[in-house]
């Protein structure tokens, strides 16, 4: 399962909900035809498939009809909850595109091949998406931007960046 965004807040009164996605082409998730929500990120055993009657961009937002969500009261019952897809079933990615599942867990390592820690989670800062790089108990925030990271290789499981250990 990958994480996609999360329900924040109902649209209207026929059943519509605004989505916070966690990364930057939600307009794809129309090629998905049922999505998974859940309260847990990382413990989907609770989650349940809504199949997707309608999303669309509102304003500089998206907005989505689920099945079986038919009013506001209905909406609102799902504030909160993550949204998600098998990764299976997500359109494929462009070159140099990244699901950011795939990032989470690969290790980083800086030009001069030094280990900067694994990829935690990755956070929408609102210019770009943010790398969270845990080496221990030190954290590393870094930009996910061209001039910082050099290759990402998801396959050998690395990230190559243009960052210091002590920066």
């Amino acid at each position: 399962m990958v994480v996609l965004g999360r329900v924040t807040a109902p649209y209207g009164v026929q059943g519509w909900v605004r989505l916070h996605a966690f990364g930057d082409d939600p307009g794809r998730w129309r090629e998905i035809d049922r999505w998974w929500l859940g309260r847990e990120e990382n413990d989907f055993s609770g989650w349940r498939a809504y199949p997707v009657q309608g999303l669309r961009l509102h304003g500089k937002s998206w907005v989505a009809k689920l099945v079986g969500v038919d009013d506001r009261n209905g909406a609102e019952q799902l504030i909160g909850l993550y949204v998600g897809a098998p990764r299976s079933t997500l359109p494929a990615t462009e070159p140099d595109e990244y699901y950011w599942g795939d990032l989470v867990g690969l290790s980083v390592v800086n030009e001069k091949q030094e280990p900067l820690g694994r990829v935690a989670e990755l956070i929408e800062s609102g210019a770009h998406a943010v790398m969270v790089v845990m080496e221990g108990d030190t954290q590393r925030l870094l930009p996910f931007v061209g001039h910082v990271v050099k290759e990402v290789d998801v396959a050998a499981g690395k990230i190559q960046v243009d960052w210091e250990r002590d920066w």
